[in-house]
């Protein structure tokens, strides 16, 4: 690897660790980035997940205010969340490679259209909670389509991950509601936590290319606990159509190729 290649996945990294704790869509700057560098996407994805975990762990920590009295629920939709994350880490390793390969591209796309879309679910949660008045997060009750819903999220972030956080955002604030700013604190818990538990996963039964892992989590670890402590004060409508840009690019990259 050439010392401009570590340059750009160590600032790929950092990237993606801030906006996985303000949007949730960092994976669409890393992923595409080992793509366009010409790594196979399975190995890809797979170094990209476990480079990714400090970053998720820095951002936690930047939004651990917001968690408190919220433990129940948080503890209750971590089991749905890591049992997703299993399936979906198991799904991405037992299957055959040609089959990620076709899939990639689709899922880009997908990733993509959920990145641009984030404004208006934002604004769907904020008037949700708006009509069911100012509920903290912990009060809402856990049932059973929730429970599934995070379980699907948590399958998709272990299979690929790219925008999980908008789809988390999406569930967590029609079923509990609550402040935009606490509801992105859970999803950094159990976002970061499928995450983790793929990256257990790849480590134990798959390969991984640690140059990769390392270069990312370098920058994602800074970048989460910027990301947590600073991500309000970011324009997030540039970076975001930063994402979409560069996830369409690497989608046409995938098609052509």
């Amino acid at each position: 690897m050439s010392p401009v290649d570590a340059l750009l996945l160590v600032t790929a990294g950092l990237a993606a660790g801030v906006m996985n704790a303000v949007v949730g869509a960092g994976t669409l700057i890393t992923f595409p980035t080992l793509l366009l560098l010409g790594y196979p996407p399975v190995l890809a994805n797979v170094s990209n997940t476990v480079g990714l975990v400090p970053g998720a762990v820095t951002a936690a920590i930047g939004y651990r205010a917001t968690l408190r009295g919220r433990g129940t629920v948080v503890r209750r939709l971590l089991v749905a969340t890591v049992s997703g994350g299993l399936v979906g880490g198991l799904l991405l390793v037992r299957l055959p490679e040609d089959a990620f390969n076709v899939v990639v591209p689709w899922l880009l796309l997908v990733a993509a259209v959920l990145a641009a879309l984030q404004p208006r679910i934002a604004a769907q949660v904020a008037s949700r909670r708006a009509g069911r008045g100012d509920v903290p997060v912990g009060a809402g009750h856990i049932g059973v389509a929730m429970f599934v819903g995070v379980f699907a999220t948590g399958v998709y972030g272990g299979y690929f991950g790219a925008a999980q956080g908008v789809l988390l955002l999406v569930i967590l604030g029609f079923a509990l509601g609550g402040p935009l700013n606490d509801l992105n604190g859970v999803k950094n818990i159990l976002g970061g936590t499928a995450n983790l538990v793929s990256a257990l996963l790849f480590i134990t039964i798959s390969e991984v290319d640690w140059t990769v892992a390392g270069l990312v989590a370098a920058g994602a670890t800074v970048g989460g606990g910027l990301g947590g402590r600073y991500g309000r004060r970011l324009p997030s409508s540039v970076l975001r159509v930063l994402l979409v840009a560069i996830a369409l690019v690497a989608a046409v990259v995938r098609f052509v190729g």
